[in-house]
Order: C-alpha cells, then sequence, then structure tokens
C-alpha cells in the first residue's frame, strides 16, 4: 500500500497548485493559459484543482509560458507529472468506487491525520469484515459479488494503518453507532472485538460519546477532518450525503469543525473510559 501510486491524488494538487500560483505571479488570466496549451479556460482550472490527469507537453507549455526557464526547477516540476498520473490500488476498483469518493480515497491515504466524528456507523478504517458486508449489503440494489468488492474496498483501505508512516486516526464514536445492531450479533460482536482490538494501535483514538452528553458541538452529523504533511496542502472537511460528496477547505469552515472536534473531543469518554464501555457493549453481545 506504500506504492508510487498511493499518493497520486495529492500529487496531482499539489502540482497543480504550484501552477496556479506561476500563472497568477506572471497575471496570466486562466482563459489565456487555456489557449496556449490549445485548451479551454475550464481545463485550466480542472488542472489547477488536480481534477485531471496532466501531460508533459501541456505543463512544459506552461512553464515556458510562466517564464520558467531554470532547467533544474523545469525538471522538479514535470517529474510530478509522472508521479501525478500513477494510479493508486483503488482504480483497479473504479466500477465499483462512485467517483466523488475514489477522490476520497486518495485523499485519506495521503493524510497524516485523519479525525472524524461518526453517528450512524462504525468508521470505515475501523470495520470488521463482517460488519462491513453488513452495512455495505443493506443496499439491496447491488448483486453479491458487487458487496464483496466494495467490502474488499474497505478493508483494504485499513492498510494505510499498518504501514510505515502510519497516519493518526482519531475518531469520535457515537453511542448510537454501537447501539444499532447493524447486521445483528453475527456482525455487531466481532465488530466490537475488533473495535477493542483496535484500542491497542498507537496511531489511533477512540473516544465514545455517550447519549448521557445530551446535546452536543456536532449535532450537524458526522464528518472527516484531514490533515497533511505538505505544507502546501491546506487542511480540508470531507462531508458526505446520500448521492455525493462536499470538500470544504476555506481557513473558517475548517477551523469551525476543527473546533467542534475539539469540543467533542473533550465532551466524550476518555479512551481509557471508552475501553471499557466497549468491553461493556462487547460482554452483552455475547448474551
Amino acid at each position: 500500500m506504500d506504492g508510487e501510486g498511493d499518493n497520486s491524488t495529492v500529487r496531482r494538487i499539489l502540482l497543480g497548485t504550484v501552477l496556479r500560483k506561476l500563472r497568477l505571479k506572471k497575471q496570466i488570466s486562466a482563459k489565456e493559459a487555456g489557449y496556449h496549451i490549445r485548451g479551454t479556460e475550464s481545463k485550466i482550472s480542472r488542472m489547477e484543482t488536480g481534477k485531471v490527469s496532466f501531460k508533459e507537453r501541456d505543463v512544459a507549455d506552461l512553464l515556458t509560458l510562466y517564464g520558467v526557464s531554470d532547467s533544474s526547477e523545469r525538471e522538479q516540476i514535470l517529474n510530478l507529472v509522472n508521479e501525478a498520473n500513477t494510479l493508486g490500488w483503488w482504480h483497479t476498483f473504479n466500477e465499483s468506487l462512485p467517483s466523488w469518493f475514489e477522490a476520497f480515497v486518495g485523499l485519506e491515504t495521503a493524510a497524516s491525520i485523519v479525525r472524524t466524528y461518526e453517528v450512524q456507523y462504525i468508521p470505515g478504517l475501523l470495520q470488521c469484515r463482517e460488519y462491513a458486508r453488513a452495512v455495505i449489503g443493506s443496499n439491496r440494489s447491488l448483486s453479491r459479488e458487487e458487496v464483496e468488492r466494495r467490502v474488499e474496498v474497505r478493508i483494504r483501505r485499513q492498510e494505510i494503518l499498518d504501514r510505515p508512516g502510519a497516519p493518526v486516526f482519531w475518531t469520535v464514536l457515537d453511542e448510537a453507532a454501537l447501539r444499532r445492531p447493524i447486521g445483528g450479533a453475527n456482525s455487531m460482536q466481532p465488530q466490537l472485538e475488533y473495535l477493542i482490538e483496535q484500542t491497542q494501535r498507537a496511531n489511533v483514538t477512540i473516544q465514545l460519546l455517550p447519549f448521557s452528553v445530551g446535546a452536543h458541538a456536532a449535532e450537524g452529523g458526522a464528518f472527516v477532518l484531514l490533515r497533511f504533511a505538505e505544507p502546501e496542502l491546506a487542511d480540508l472537511v470531507y462531508l458526505e450525503h446520500l448521492t455525493g460528496a462536499q470538500y470544504l477547505d476555506r481557513p473558517e469552515d475548517v477551523e469551525q469543525y476543527s473546533r467542534v472536534m475539539d469540543r467533542i473531543s473533550v465532551d466524550a469518554l476518555t479512551p481509557e473510559d471508552t475501553l471499557r464501555a466497549l468491553k461493556h457493549f462487547a460482554m452483552v453481545a455475547r448474551r
């Protein structure tokens, strides 16, 4: 999971950010830049936001337009093109993944810190196979084969927690997620045991937000905060809904979600008390 393609999403964003800064520095419009590479203003926008693959010829032509003549600087930027175009492992499952979720998998894979609040379900990075199958299988429109492919993607995503330089994963888990019997005892019991195992990871923190807290700062619903090691990449908030997802990167939006995460982390049980609560839920599930 630590292959070159795992960071392709971030490399595309980085390359797009570099090109945008160079264009703005020269005060060249996106329309003019698009015309220069036989494209459109929309194409430049997609390139600068990392939403498309890059052609080396296009990038080289833009560097010339932007006045980048130093050979070492050009080489460094052009090297990013190959890295950005290297496909990640998840692209082999692209028929099973919505396009909006493919982007999230790439960003999640490249993140250095992942913080999440979950309401209805156990976070995907902490789901055991039985529970994941029950969650995905609740979509009656999927064939058995499609369910299994999506389960495989979910389990494969979890490998980031084992890789060298694994991200910090910190989740605040609403009590509702533990009490909702997804798949019944056959999935909930192994899931609770799996959560208990995950608390032993040095890079994983699980906190339970009990019903006794009452109203809390995250009443708006589940969200994911992503932070990257690359200083050029801003923190992101990922919000998922029924038919798609939304990414927030405005500093004021990210700051607000960060404050909410900090607040519910204070309101939630400590990791030690959470472990005791998980053991209690697991004991009840065994009965």
